[in-house]
């Protein structure tokens, strides 16, 4: 049986502005994209980090537990 991630819904995206490095175009890249074809010249654009779950998705704690929640958002366990 395969589980859906409940954070896998296209409603709970948010997007934000880059530059391309080739023109200085600005255009969008959504939370779960990587990469985007710039429409001014169409060289690449790149997100300066690759999108996690735990970035964006609000069930990211609750699919992941706690503990291993906050060890990938670099917290100290035993607090």
């Amino acid at each position: 049986m395969t589980s859906k991630c409940p954070g896998d819904d296209g409603r709970n995206l948010r997007v934000s502005l880059h530059k391309c490095p080739n023109c200085g175009y600005e255009v969008e890249i959504f939370s779960d994209e990587i990469k985007v074809k710039c429409h001014k010249c169409g060289e690449y654009v790149y997100r300066d980090k690759i999108p996690s779950c735990i970035d964006w998705c609000a069930s990211a704690r609750q699919c992941l537990g706690e503990d291993r929640w906050k060890e990938l958002r670099g917290e100290a366990s035993g607090e």
